[in-house]
């Protein structure tokens, strides 16, 4: 099957999106984005310069007064009419996503794309609740109140592996409060950033509020970040970026937002549904091809279930099918790139020394082999220090690991640097308190794995970062919170002026 998306067609003239222009890069370096189903360039265009990235900051800065003066239901309404657009394009959007990412057309058609729509209606709708706290006379002599007010223009970079959700994320709360964003997606990746950008144009939110940048983290991702003009930086990617993106934000003294890697851990009590907890740790190993800093990768399984739970995901993990990812048939396409599968083969290949794969492990021969394909692959038998348990891999590779009791099944889930999300499977609401309780991560889902909604956070504790996506606490993110004091008295000399000058 072929996608109908042509990419040299809709973005011909080039892959920046300024001030409401699409324009070229002026860095003389191209770049190929290459469809990782076949391996072959789908569109090809020139990165970013410090010269666009200064550009597209320019253009959010001048657009920054008008927008962050209009009023919450003004902004309300243009979101709203984004959000429709987005819905009328959905098609579009979902056959692009799946060209540059390769993920299969139904996750794209029935994930990727809705969950953005509907972060849009969810935004267009909290972009008329900034609340602070209520006024009220706290010495008794004065008034207090509190604004909440938007930060200014807003650098964010964004990640490959779901270019459109996260350019929603990154986007939605930013222009909600009042902000105005340059968004740099992954340079492998930027088409459907490129086709929000458009859309919000064509929902009638003004030229400069939105600018995408298509450059390489060295370069234009680096110069974004440290920009004097940039009020704030958000990041989504792995934690060895992520504290290069703090190094340089800290040095400007910039807000920062990080949400960076994961290894979720996904526990299994020996009261468990055995067939619930097998079903959920596939799905959730194997979502996007296992590139999702959320997905389950370490299972740790209580020894009574611990067989049968290896048999029965084996067995399921055989059913996967691999496929042209624009075949509604099809439930697992390839990793992003021939690059991103040899780095996942070499987890599996080293840990082959001191583990066992059960299943997998492999590139598929024939036809899929042009693509950067990966058969689902379950390992058992890993150390809790080794590479395969402590590494994020981000490719299909589940690893199930045995405890005994609750307490040793809770400290190996905490048994990481991350800390972003994770999911323990029960019958038993007391064992599943104590696992929310207890397991030290931003989300923690009890008998599922995975599910994210716009009405609820999305974060990191430890090496997993700071900050929320989605839901009303990204607000915290991207506005500045003002004390606004009155004196109620009238009165010239004040009684606490004693402390610096006369008697009382």
């Amino acid at each position: 099957m072929s996608n109908p998306f042509q990419a040299d067609e809709r973005f011909a003239d080039g892959a920046q999106y300024i001030a409401g222009e699409l324009r070229p890069g002026t860095s003389g370096r191209e770049h190929a984005v290459v469809d990782p189903a076949t391996g072959e360039a789908v569109y090809t265009y020139e990165l970013a310069g410090t010269a666009e990235v200064d550009a597209a900051v320019d253009a959010a800065a001048r657009a920054f007064p008008e927008w962050a003066g209009a009023t919450p239901g003004e902004r309300s309404e243009a979101l709203h009419r984004f959000a429709a657009v987005l819905g009328d394009r959905a098609e579009e959007f979902a056959q692009a996503e799946t060209l540059q990412c390769g993920k299969p057309i139904k996750l794209s058609r029935e994930f990727d794309v809705p969950g953005s729509i509907d972060n849009a209606s969810f935004f267009a709708g909290a972009a008329r609740h900034l609340e602070g706290k209520s006024a009220g006379e706290y010495t008794g002599d004065h008034t207090s109140y509190i604004r909440r007010e938007p930060i200014g223009v807003v650098g964010s970079i964004a990640p490959w592996n779901y270019p459109l959700q996260m350019a929603a994320w990154k986007v939605l709360p930013a222009v909600a409060a009042g902000n105005t964003i340059v968004l740099k997606p992954a340079e492998l990746t930027p088409l459907t950033s490129l086709l929000f950008a458009q859309a919000a144009d064509e929902a009638g939110i003004p030229a400069g509020v939105i600018n995408i940048i298509s450059g390489a983290g060295r370069d234009a991702g680096e110069h974004l970040v440290g920009h004097p003009g940039v009020a704030m930086t958000s990041f989504t990617g792995s934690t060895a970026v992520g504290k290069r993106v703090a190094e340089i934000a800290t040095s400007t003294v910039k807000r920062l937002h990080l949400e960076l890697g994961g290894k979720a851990p996904f526990v299994v009590f020996d009261d468990a549904d055995l067939e619930a907890a097998v079903h959920g740790a596939v799905a959730g190993a194997l979502i996007n091809t296992g590139q999702d800093c959320t997905a389950a990768t370490r299972a740790y399984v209580q020894r009574p279930l611990y067989d049968a739970f290896v048999s029965g995901v084996a067995d399921l993990m055989a059913t996967v099918r691999l496929g042209d990812p624009a075949d509604r048939a099809t439930d697992l396409g390839p990793l992003i790139s021939h690059a991103q599968r040899d780095r996942v083969a070499g987890f599996v290949d080293r840990a082959r020394s001191y583990a066992t794969v059960v299943t997998g492990g492999e590139a598929p021969q024939g036809e899929l082999a042009k693509g950067a394909y990966y058969r689902p692959t379950l390992v058992t038998g890993a150390a809790q220090d080794s590479e395969i348990v402590q590494a994020e891999i981000f490719g299909p590779v589940l690893v199930v690991l045995p405890f005994d009791g609750d307490d040793e099944g809770i400290a190996l889930a905490n048994d990481t640097p991350y800390g972003l999300a994770a999911s323990a499977w029960s019958r038993d609401v007391y064992r599943t308190g104590r696992a929310t309780r207890e397991i030290k991560a931003g989300c923690v889902w009890i008998n599922d794995h995975i599910p994210i909604l716009s009405e609820m956070p999305h974060g990191g504790y430890k090496a997993s970062g700071f900050g929320k996506d989605m839901s009303a606490y990204s607000f915290d993110e991207y506005t500045q919170v003002k004390h606004v004091m009155y004196d109620n008295t009238a009165v010239a000399r004040k009684d606490w002026h004693r402390t610096v000058f006369g008697d009382r």
